[in-house]
């Protein structure tokens, strides 16, 4: 291959080279059509194939066959924490991009959720980042599989909207090799990313795609990385620093495609003789070699991909059902039974909308989108009366088929902001009164009393759920995509549009209500308390409507747990608190390494739901935790520790846990996290079986990065091996020492 590309290299002009190195369309570089070197055709993004735009105008083409599977988003996907199911929703992805005719899909986004209140926190993985890391590397090689590339983004540092074309993120060294580079270097030395996209904010002084720091130190000299990097969409401001970095690609939003500082401008610098044309050379091998691995040159067979197929759907769907959370189910209210259920009152804005239109370059043009007030209709079949209503007035989203799509001026005010405080005006006020007041005079109705029902004052009176004209309320409330939004951040984690009032007013005569809330990050809940039964969805693609009526009755058992956690507010976030969020022209990290839960159970900080949490309709224990040196001659030279632990379902039905485990310091000199993620494993299991998990912790579990000496090391002495459902639901746990005997060889 290396061959091959040398000797296409040479035959290269200097247009045509230049060509090769920015987009000559929105989403398409240009051709080399004498040498048989095709476009490099991309397309967002990590919850499907975008619709297809006109190749020089934000317009939609607005023909039919653009239509795709829509998959659950990244978030969803890190809540199955499920290696297969994660591959299996790479492949799907890899196959409809290759299926619609595209090279490179932009995807997965793996950047840390560092603040709840990033608007594009439903399009990233977690807090952790050795979760984030396990999920990307098996959706990378699903997506790979179909002779896509996968494009892991943003890199790096890239945790907010608001200013994000010119915030400088301060972090330390030891912040930045623990929490934010981790994932991505895992992406490409074990998944094997084809591509990567470099982030829109400045770094150590330099903007990401064009930071030799960044690109060409880290990733390309440490990592070893030979795949290509394509800047964010007008991500480059300077024709000589993007010239000298690691960049291969530049794209944009504008269509003066000639202009792009990596087109034109570098093509006179280089014949000034003020730019080395060598520069350019190393950005075209990087691009031939990714064309090479996905077989659009050189001869061999690339392989059809496919979309909007039965497969494709199933798999959606499976990846939706696990990934639901149940936050809450006292006194057992669910599942509920279908068979003693005949009218069902379901309220809520979210019970009735369509998410994939919106949320930025995520939007999706979905082949269809199940509510989960049709799911709960289809699973019913027509055997119970059920009644929707509103209950709240919520903002409508603009169609991504409109004429001109907003990221035509994405480039603008600093390319993000924070969303404005939701207006209060009379006249909406008053129609937010009205819609919640029909919706509690309907939940409080009686049987005899007709669909107009009785007050809420005279419901207070009833003695028996019986009484009740409606034998189950849900609500389904929670964000949309004018909150979960590219170019904005939230002003903080309320519910919109009264919701907080709607639901404790609900629960004030319908205690035993299920509450439903879909968002894309965590929400305050005033209500919590009184709220008996809470259930937590993503945005979960086009059957997670399905998979929502399948775990409220019952059909599923939920397994999703959550990959971050949820403050009570945003002040306790370590990101407003200790930090800054979302800063000024630079924006302090100042909380280091302690990011998400390494800050709560550390500091033993009160959060409405740690890292991890997620119950089930049957129960699991732990016992007989094990832990061991191994004596692997293959492994002699390096630590390896055996973890092991018996697993039992001891409830009534097949489940499915995940087992996490953490590692913490006992008395340690350096200032660390009281437990951090290293292994987790989900396992499935019937009622009454039993099963070994076996987990091998390497050097790395025990690791710390040391800024002193620019490397890991593990510190000697007595470590805390802590198994558990969540970070703060610890079953079982032993203690392990390290020492120099068991060492091993410094990680560099």
């Amino acid at each position: 291959m290396e061959t091959k590309i040398e000797k296409l290299l040479k035959e290269l002009t200097l247009d045509e080279k230049i060509g090769m190195i920015h987009g000559d369309g929105l989403f398409r570089t240009k051709a080399v059509e004498r040498l048989g070197i095709p476009a490099l055709k991309m397309s967002d993004g990590p919850m499907g194939v975008r619709q297809e735009f006109e190749n020089d105008a934000w317009k939609a083409v607005g023909n039919s066959d653009d239509y795709v599977t829509y998959l659950p988003c990244n978030s969803a996907i890190a809540s199955t924490w499920n290696r297969g199911l994660a591959y299996e929703a790479g492949k799907v992805l890899g196959e409809e991009a290759r299926g619609r005719g595209k090279d490179v899909i932009l995807a997965p986004g793996i950047n840390i959720k560092r603040s709840p209140l990033c608007g594009r926190n439903f399009e990233y993985m977690s807090e952790d980042p050795y979760l984030t890391g396990e999920m990307a590397v098996s959706l990378i090689k699903g997506v790979q599989t179909a002779d896509t590339a996968a494009c892991v983004k943003h890199f790096a540092v890239n945790n907010q909207e608001t200013e994000r074309l010119w915030v400088e993120a301060e972090v330390s060294e030891q912040a930045l090799r623990e929490i934010y580079l981790p994932a991505f270097e895992k992406a490409v030395r074990e998944g094997g990313s084809f591509s990567l996209m470099g982030a829109y904010n400045r770094l150590r002084g330099e903007h990401c795609c064009e930071s030799k720091a960044l690109l060409n130190g880290i990733l390309r000299k440490e990592w070893g990385y030979d795949g290509m990097v394509v800047s964010d969409w007008g991500a480059v401001h300077k024709t000589k620093e993007a010239a000298e970095s690691a960049l291969d690609i530049e794209m944009s939003v504008t269509d003066n495609f000639d202009d792009y500082f990596m087109a034109e401008p570098l093509k006179k610098a280089v014949e000034a003789g003020e730019i080395s044309e060598t520069l350019i050379d190393e950005k075209v091998r990087n691009i031939l070699r990714l064309m090479f691995r996905l077989h659009m040159v050189g001869g061999e067979e690339r392989k059809a991909g496919s979309y909007n197929t039965p497969e494709h759907r199933q798999c959606v769907l499976e990846a939706a059902r696990e990934a639901v959370v149940l936050l809450k189910n006292e006194q057992k209210r669910l599942p509920l039974c279908r068979n003693d259920i005949k009218r069902v009152l379901v309220i809520g804005d979210n019970a009735d909308r369509l998410h994939s239109c919106g949320g930025g370059s995520a939007e999706i043009k979905a082949l269809y989108e199940i509510t989960p007030l049709m799911g709960i209709k289809k699973l019913l079949g027509g055997n119970a009366d059920v009644t929707y209503v509103k209950g709240y007035e919520a903002d409508d989203i603009s169609e991504p088929c409109s004429d001109v799509n907003w990221q035509a001026e994405s480039l603008e005010n600093g390319g993000g902001t924070v969303a404005r405080q939701e207006a209060g005006d009379t006249e909406l006020l008053e129609m937010q009164k009205n819609l919640r007041e029909e919706a509690v005079r309907l939940a409080a109705a009686r049987k005899g009393a007709g669909d107009k029902g009785v007050s809420a004052d005279a419901a207070g009176a009833v003695d028996g759920k019986e009484a009740f004209l409606y034998d189950t309320v849900i609500f389904v409330g929670g964000q949309n995509h004018l909150q979960d939004l590219e170019g904005h951040d939230r002003p903080d984690m309320k519910l919109p549009y009264v919701q907080d009032l709607l639901i404790e007013n609900l629960l004030e005569v319908r205690p035993d209500m299920v509450t439903v809330l879909m968002s894309g990050s965590p929400v305050e809940m005033p209500w919590l308390e009184a709220a008996g039964t809470l259930v937590w969805q993503w945005y979960a693609g086009m059957e997670g409507g399905t998979a929502l009526a399948e775990v409220l009755f019952g059909i599923v058992n939920p397994s999703g747990r959550l990959p971050e956690t949820f403050p009570a507010c945003h002040t306790d976030c370590p990101a407003h608190c200790i930090g800054e969020f979302p800063g000024g022209e630079k924006v302090w990290y100042r909380e280091g390494i302690f990011v998400g839960y390494r800050y709560y159970s550390t500091r033993k900080v009160p959060v409405l739901f740690p890292f991890g949490h997620g119950l089930s309709y049957t129960e699991f224990t732990f016992s007989n935790l094990q832990v061991r040196q191994c004596t692997d001659s293959d492994r002699e030279k390096e630590l390896s520790v055996q973890v092991s632990l018996d697993v039992a379902n001891t409830g009534s039905r097949a489940g499915k846990e995940v087992i996490q485990l953490y590692v913490g310091k006992e008395g340690t000199q350096k200032e660390r996290p009281v437990r951090e993620l290293r292994a987790f494993e989900k396992v499935e299991l019937a009622a009454g079986e039993s099963r070994k998990v076996t987990f091998h912790l390497g050097r790395e579990a025990f690791a710390y990065y040391e800024e002193s000496e620019g490397a890991f090391r593990a510190e000697p002495g007595e470590y805390r091996i802590s198994v558990g459902k969540s970070v703060d639901d610890i079953c079982v746990y032993a203690s392990y020492f390290l020492n120099t005997l068991t060492s091993g060889k410094e990680i560099q």
